[in-house]
């Protein structure tokens, strides 16, 4: 599991142990699969330390460019992050973190995320 860590923390700090954390992807026979074959991310990512990493894990990084104009359509699908942020802020105690102790709020996080899946299902 990745550790949870401040807001105040750079992003692109947590990228490996993010990587490792990915469980094994079942489905077909033989072994599963252990990592993506490319990761997408915006320009927050832009370090060629951190590129070097993922292709030394056996990724292909496609990171935007600081200073290059858009067009890359690589933020093309962030409005669903946004949007899951916005569906988890109608839970009071998640959008203001009260609790001290990180596995709470994760039990937290998933029960909220569970409420949010239920009542998505119940309107179809």
């Amino acid at each position: 599991m990745v550790s949870l860590t401040g807001g105040n923390r750079n992003d692109v700090t947590q990228l490996m142990p993010l990587i490792e954390a990915i469980p094994p992807v079942r489905g077909r026979r033989g072994r599963p699969h252990r990592r993506p074959d490319a990761i997408y991310a915006d320009r927050g990512y832009d370090h060629d330390k951190y590129r070097k990493k993922v292709r030394t894990a056996g990724i292909t990084p496609v990171i935007a460019r600081r200073g290059v104009e858009h067009g890359s359509r690589l933020g093309m699908h962030r409005w669903v992050v946004e949007q899951s942020f916005a569906l988890l802020d109608w839970f009071r105690r998640l959008r203001i973190h009260w609790e001290i102790r990180d596995d709470i709020h994760e039990a937290l996080l998933s029960l909220a995320c569970g409420i949010i899946c239920w009542r998505r299902l119940a309107e179809l």
